[in-house]
């Protein structure tokens, strides 16, 4: 159990979610993973609990303290992406709302070893606004993955000014980046690396037709 506590710990600074988000996430008072993790109380974590958070984070549940039999019967095949209530603006920017999940994309976890993504590291997001267009449709859902890789051009999820935008990112050199928009009516944006957070390069998107 102590194994599982310290595993708990590391998954939520790794994703950046605090224990407070993730006890109300689970049904719980603010305290609860606080407690589970620094006291032990409870020994071990309810298995509905359990079960949510290994899908959070994208890991088996033998993880977070369940026998390999619970593991491999609830995440054999798949892993439940969260879909988070903030929306990635392909306009002027919109402000972030916040980032407990409402929901989740399940992805095969074949597919996503194939696509060499790690299921921990991986949210989606989504677009507003018309600046990427054609390419990203408001209204289109995003995955982003959120794992440390180095920099490439490509299509980022970024946070600029307080603002969450979706832009494609290129070097300029000298620490700094070109912020592109597929709809032409937009100019293009430069900044310097400093100023500006790269959240999630987006690997996948879902849209209607």
């Amino acid at each position: 159990m102590m194994q599982a506590r310290l595993k708990l710990g590391e998954l939520a600074r790794e994703r950046g979610a605090s224990l407070a988000s993730l006890s109300r996430m689970l049904g719980r008072n603010t305290t609860y993973l606080q407690q589970y993790i620094s006291k032990g109380s409870p020994r071990k974590l309810e298995e509905e609990d359990r079960r949510k958070l290994a899908r959070y984070f994208g890991v088996a549940e033998t993880e977070l303290g369940a026998s390999q039999e619970i593991s491999y019967d609830a995440n054999r095949e798949w892993v439940d992406v969260p879909r988070l209530p903030v929306e990635a603006s392909a306009g002027p920017g919109a402000a972030p709302e916040g980032d407990q999940p409402f929901d989740s994309f399940r992805f095969s976890q074949r597919w996503l070893r194939e696509q060499g993504l790690e299921p921990g590291k991986l949210s989606a997001v989504r677009v507003v606004g018309d600046s990427m267009e054609p390419l990203l449709r408001e209204g289109d859902d995003l995955l982003v993955d959120m794992a440390e890789r180095p920099f490439r051009d490509g299509i980022y999820v970024l946070r600029l000014d307080e603002n969450l935008l979706v832009k494609r990112v290129t070097s300029q050199g000298g620490g700094r980046f070109s912020l592109l928009s597929q709809n032409l009516s937009y100019p293009p944006l430069s900044v310097m690396a400093e100023d500006m957070q790269l959240l999630g390069r987006v690997v996948w998107k879902s849209g209607r037709l």
